[in-house]
């Protein structure tokens, strides 16, 4: 997508240090961290967000949730924990217009987060 801040880090166009990486995933530090470690992971194939996922995804969703699962590992947070997050939509607190999971972790989180 043209002007998809996310699809132009993938495309290279905007520099960002990279966590992780593989076939179909891209994992960099959030500009704006939450929490002490505060990584984001999107897939490399544009998807507006979560909700319009559907069982031809299926795939890309897993390999989206191994690769959360990878930088927890590169991050140090597997041993005390860590907070998955996805936002869906405006209301649900999405601010990119591309599907992308919040690696979070290295503070106690609280419930509920918002």
């Amino acid at each position: 997508m043209g002007d998809c801040l996310f699809c132009k880090i993938v495309d290279k166009k905007i520099p960002t240090a990279v966590v992780y990486e593989d076939d179909h995933t891209l994992a960099f530090d959030d500009i704006n961290p939450q929490a002490p470690v505060h990584t984001l992971v999107i897939p490399k194939r544009h998807v507006d967000s979560v909700h319009v996922l559907d069982a031809k995804d299926e795939a890309l969703l897993g390999r989206l949730l191994v690769s959360c699962n990878q930088v927890a590992g590169l991050k140090g947070l597997t041993a005390a924990g860590f907070r998955l997050v996805t936002n869906a939509g405006k209301d649900g607190g999405q601010t990119v217009p591309h599907l992308h999971f919040h690696v979070m972790g290295g503070r106690r989180m609280t419930w509920p987060p918002g």
